[in-house]
């Protein structure tokens, strides 16, 4: 029986051993009923402070990249688990660069999500802020008609960061969700290619009648900003120089429309505006002034009862608040926004800061607001983990602990420029600091090789940085790719 001493005596220290490791992690709440609600407790004295980020565009992931995690244990909820490069999506949709090269992972831009023992991703959507008891009450994502229910739990926060984003506005046309695509995420990007390839493969087959064929291969973009415009320039090269080559039956049906309600691009010089109106023209882009009244399945109705069938709808009109920035009890701004000071603070309530395309400065700042661009975003994550570092340094890291910690300078924005790529090989870059300030505009090829250079620079990772670059030299050496999977 000596081995049966023995197996039990390495049983006894194997256990004893996984008891002292399970100590040593975070504590998750537990319950003998069936949990609807367990989560992260509150930090102890012992641990880290704890930052939970909400969302992971370009402000929530910024912000995380620069937390320092000797200071913080990071948390970041969102519905996804990577960043968006979202300069560059319009050009994943025809298939000048593949759909991986403009995702960077979470645990990428912040490894101590995936190593440290107090920081996580949680696949998750925000539901509702405790702000009292410092407490996020959260939901899982799930997909699929047989998937699980989703699982509710909380997270206590020491500083909780709101970064949510916006939603596409619609103006409460009706048939938009219904019919229409937007451009905001990598799935939109995918449904917009599969959609494309679809009708131009669809219009080929025999026995489709010409009005038919001619709706199919008609592709609509709703909204003249920098994302309906690049999007119509990428889809008048692909016309040009991949489906004319490739369906030669149709080549002479497909064509695009781009309906604004005022003028293209009304951010950028007049002049730069002119070009791009001759340029898009010139390449085939059909530009049409109206409002949208009604969205049906096959065709939109214009103010003016002016019908337009067809067999692609994108839209891009603009962001505004979404559901849940709505529906939270927070200080508003003037839209719907958060309400924030000159420090990113959320006024009134303790330890919450908002950052990105969900806040706004409050009145009684006297700051304008500020537009819902990526670099507005990306500067306000980046000073948002500078402030958070320094708290924490200054031993505020703690929930309510704060208060006496001096925030030293506020924060200030400094607009860097615009650029749109317009097809061809053609951009724009306009360097003026505001719509009526001076500064240098350039269009034109030497633009288009700026706008690339540029955003080739801010890929977030230098693997994505050479798969786009590889990308954009098989695109311009073999075309692009037109496979439908």
């Amino acid at each position: 029986m000596s081995w049966f001493r023995h197996l039990s005596t390495k049983f006894s220290a194997i256990t004893t051993t996984s008891t002292h490791r399970l100590s040593l992690l975070p504590r998750f709440s537990t319950s003998t009923a069936p949990v609807r609600h367990a989560g992260l407790e509150p930090t102890q004295a012992h641990e880290k402070p704890r930052v939970v980020v909400l969302g992971s565009g370009w402000a929530g992931c910024r912000l995380m990249k620069g937390l320092d995690t000797q200071i913080y244990d990071v948390v970041c909820v969102s519905p996804r688990n990577h960043m968006v490069f979202t300069p560059l999506l319009a050009s994943t949709c025809v298939g000048t660069l593949e759909f991986r090269t403009v995702a960077e992972p979470i645990a990428r831009i912040q490894p101590a999500i995936s190593r440290e023992p107090g920081s996580y991703f949680f696949l998750a959507n925000c539901t509702a802020i405790d702000a009292d008891n410092h407490v996020v009450h959260c939901e899982s994502v799930t997909e699929g008609a047989q998937a699980p229910d989703p699982w509710r739990f909380t997270i206590s926060y020491d500083k909780l960061v709101i970064a949510l984003g916006a939603q596409p506005t619609t103006f409460g046309i009706h048939g938009v969700y219904e019919h229409a695509i937007f451009l905001r995420e990598v799935y939109h990007a995918q449904e917009i290619r599969r959609k494309l390839l679809l009708n131009l493969m669809m219009s080929d087959v025999p026995g489709i009648e010409e009005e038919e064929k001619q709706r199919l291969l008609h592709c609509v973009v709703v909204g003249g900003g920098p994302t309906g415009v690049e999007f119509s320039g990428e889809l008048s090269d692909f016309i040009v120089r991949d489906v004319r080559q490739r369906y030669a039956h149709v080549k002479d049906y497909i064509h695009v429309t781009l309906i604004e309600a005022n003028e293209i691009l009304s951010s950028f010089d007049v002049r730069l505006r002119q070009y791009a109106t001759n340029q898009l023209t010139k390449s085939g882009v059909r530009l049409v002034r109206g409002i949208v009244k009604d969205v049906e399945e096959k065709k939109i109705i214009l103010n003016d009862g002016t019908e337009v069938p067809y067999g692609l709808l994108v839209w891009s009109t603009g962001v505004g608040p979404s559901a849940i920035i709505q529906s939270l009890d927070l200080p508003k701004a003037p839209g719907g926004r958060i309400g924030i000071d000159e420090w990113l603070r959320v006024p009134t309530v303790e330890d919450i800061f908002s950052i990105g395309d969900c806040s706004g400065f409050v009145e009684s700042t006297g700051k304008t607001p500020l537009p819902a661009l990526a670099q507005v975003a990306e500067r306000q994550g980046k000073y948002l983990a500078f402030l958070l570092n320094k708290i924490g340094k200054a031993n505020g890291g703690r929930a309510n602990s704060a208060k006496d910690v001096d925030f030293g300078d506020q924060f200030v924005y400094k607009h860097m420029g615009s650029m749109a790529s317009i097809g061809s090989y053609k951009a724009l870059v306009d360097l003026r600091q505001s719509k009526e300030g001076k500064g240098l505009s350039l269009a034109g090829f030497v633009s288009w090789f700026i706008w690339r250079s540029a955003y080739l620079t801010r890929v977030i990772s230098w693997r994505n940085r050479f798969y786009v670059a590889i990308n954009w030299a098989t695109t311009l050496v073999f075309g692009r790719d037109i496979s439908r999977i």
